[in-house]
Parts: C-alpha cells; structure tokens; sequence
C-alpha cells in the first residue's frame, strides 16, 4: 500500500470548520470583540475569496505585478562542485519585493479591500514581509502600520528604508526581546483596537484560525507552479524538497502539493549558537505543545510555560513558535524537521553567490545548507529548494559579522572543483 496515498483528500480534510490541524490550530483568543472580528475574517475569506471574481484579479496580478511565475533554475556548478546530486532553486527571490512574502500579502490586501477596510496591520522580522504588506497597501490605496522590534530594525535597515518609502508606517517595538514575538504581540493589541476598519495580516502560516488556512493557499502557488516545472525540465519528480521554517509560510506553500508524492519532504528549523534555550528557535525540534498568539502548535516555552527567548541569525526565523500544520505533519511523519546553525547557514550562501551568481536571504540559506549536507554524502539525486528570498537586505549584517566569504570554494582555472 502507498502511504502517500493517505493525503489524496488533505486539502478538503484539513483544517476543519474551526481551524484545527488534528489537534493543533483553533482560534484561542480571550476577547470576544476579537474573536468576533476574526470570525468575520473566516467568512469574508470563504466567501469573498473563493469567487470567480477574487481568484481572476489575484492571478492578474500574480502576472502582471508580482512577476510570477517563479522559474525553477538548475545549479549546474554548485552541483558539479558538490559532487553528484543536483541542486535545483525555486525562485522566489525573483518575486517583486524580492521573497515569497508578497504571495499572500497581495491576497490579503484584496481580501481586505473586498472587505471595506481602510487599514493593514502586520508585525516583521526580517522585513520582508513588512516591505510586502507595505507594497500591498500602496498598491491598493490603504494604510498600513507595520510592527517590527528595534533589534531587527538594526540589523534590516534597507527593508525599514523601503517600508518608509512606499508609504508605511513603521512602529519600533521596544519591550522584551525587541524582535519578532514582541512585535506579533504589539500588532495584535494594535489590531484589537482598530479591527471595525482594519485586518491584520500576519506574515507567516500560524496565528488563530483563519491565518494559518489563508496563509497557506495563498502560498501554495510556490509548489504548485514547482512541481509543475519541475517534471517540465526533468521529466520526473524531485528526489527532495527542502524549505526553511520559522512560522512556516514558504513552507507549507512548498510542501503540501508535494504530500501525495513519493518525495522526502525537510522543514529547516534555525539552530543558531547551540541547542540551549536562547541559542535557537527550532520549535519543532526541541519544541512542545503550546497556546501562544491565539493557536495551539509546538512552542519553545520557560519553565513557566511562557514563550522562551529564541535566537537565529536570519530575523525571519527567530518566532518561538510554529504554524499549526506544520506540528501536524511531523507529528504524521510526513515531514521530517531538521537544523541548521548559523554558520552553515553562512557558507551555505557564500557558495551559492559565488558558484551561481545568486545572493540567498539568510533564512533560504538554512534550507539551501542541508541541501548541501545532503550533496556531501555523495549519492546521485535531485533536491528541490525553495529559495524564499534574496540576500539584499542582509549585506549589511553578513559583511560587518562575517566578511565577503573569502577562501569560499569555487571551480579553479583549469575546470576541475575544490570541494568533492
């Protein structure tokens, strides 16, 4: 018997009406006023979302403003220099904004037009999907307010730059950690206060019931355009699919038209310094299960069952929880959910922009490094990465604590390859 014939029916099967992943998911959230505005969203989404209507102007403007579709691009000498299993890049780097971010944040800008409101707010970590939302709302003539702690507005300063410029406001979050989770928590307390003329949009596939749902179908156009391509250039289905995973938004997109497939499916979590609280935030690792931000899922908790302080070098990633479906699919052994730390992570995308021209974001270079792990054993193959954003915004951050990567492998002058 095929075991992957077990998720032929998944999308119709998960989540059900109250959002739940199996036993993750769900709508937690203690105030009724905002319970009830999320309700509304749940059924503006499955009513306004799923008309003829609303898909034709999405796929308009996936074409004609966003730029997809994405290619898939074959690694030929990032490949020849591993040995012999081929590298293959999804690219969503080469999004307008520059990462996978825009996918639904285009889509739920549309949604909150249909919906009458004035107003997106979102939270940002590494400020792409600050810059995404900010993009959005320019695009569609609303206002937006965008949540990002004051350490990740240090370390992203060009995507704070761009958020300005295109017309957002940009709220420092000073408390805590003063990263990612402290400013989930501000755009909500925001979002409670204004939810009669405002959305929330949140940036990853977590939060309560409908983001995780929403989140992933706007997505999932990432490994349905992948998939497709794939079998165009190769005739046959990837050996591997890996993605990074922080909240899971890249992720889900990738895998889940994948799960019917005989395809080893690989969520990379970020291991940062070590495997000690506040050394990482790989929550399905080392994670258990949890309510935090209105949703039940793993989480990296203290020993009072609060949110842990996590760390990673790539500000996308650092969140010290994960999206709902993703808990269900390692709880299903569908995905296997492994770790990067970040100096892997590094050489991962100093290789990549030397051998191919191509400067990886720092949180799609945890997933292009176990791809490179996986090339070092030496076993014939192909491995499908998404790539879910561009390196732009991390320069600054990379140079100052790392340099220009000199001494990294690359093909020498007489055609033969430093790193077998």
């Amino acid at each position: 018997m095929n075991p992957y014939r077990d998720f032929d029916n998944y999308d119709k099967e998960y989540p059900n009406e109250e959002g739940y992943f199996g036993k993750f998911g769900g709508n937690y959230l203690n105030d009724p006023e905002l319970k009830k505005a999320f309700q509304e969203y749940a059924e503006g989404y499955n009513t306004i979302a799923h008309s003829a209507r609303f898909i034709h102007e999405l796929r308009r403007i996936r074409r004609d403003f966003q730029g997809r579709p994405t290619p898939v691009y074959h690694c030929d000498r990032l490949s020849r220099l591993l040995g012999r299993t081929q590298i293959y890049l999804k690219r969503e780097d080469l999004n307008h904004t520059g990462a996978h971010k825009i996918n639904h944040c285009m889509g739920e800008a549309l949604l909150a037009k249909s919906m009458g409101k004035t107003k997106l707010i979102a939270e940002t970590g590494a400020g792409q999907h600050g810059v995404a939302l900010a993009t959005a709302a320019a695009y569609f003539g609303l206002d937006c307010d965008i949540y990002m702690g004051e350490v990740d507005i240090a370390k992203q300063a060009p995507n704070v730059a761009r958020m300005k410029i295109l017309g957002a406001n940009v709220i420092p979050v000073s408390h805590g950690l003063k990263t990612l989770k402290e400013a989930v928590d501000a755009a909500f307390e925001a979002y409670a206060r204004e939810y009669k003329h405002a959305v929330y949009c949140i940036g990853t596939a977590a939060g309560p019931h409908p983001f995780p749902l929403m989140v992933r179908d706007f997505q999932r156009v990432i490994g349905d355009e992948a998939r497709a391509q794939f079998i165009e250039q190769t005739g046959h289905l990837p050996d591997k699919v890996v993605a990074c995973v922080g909240g899971g938004s890249n992720s889900i997109g990738m895998f889940v038209p994948f799960l019917s497939d005989p395809v080893e499916l690989y969520g990379v979590e970020p291991l940062g310094h070590g495997d000690k609280f506040g050394q990482h935030a790989a929550t399905v690792t080392y994670g258990e299960e949890g309510v935090m931000h209105g949703f039940n899922s793993f989480m990296l908790a203290d020993e009072n069952g609060d949110p842990a302080p996590v760390y990673s070098n790539a500000s996308g990633l650092d969140y010290p929880a994960v999206g709902p479906e993703h808990a269900m699919l390692h709880t299903m052994d569908r995905v296997k959910y492994v770790t990067i730390g970040d100096e892997e992570a590094i050489e991962a995308l100093y290789l990549l922009s030397r051998n191919e021209g191509i400067i990886p974001a720092i949180e799609s270079a945890h997933a292009l490094a176990y791809a490179i792990r996986i090339c070092k054993e030496g076993k014939p193959g192909s491995i499908l990465v998404n790539l879910s954003g561009r390196g732009d915004k991390d320069l600054d951050y990379v140079i100052e604590h790392y340099g220009f990567g000199e001494g990294t492998p690359t093909k020498d002058n007489d055609d033969t390859f430093m790193y077998r």
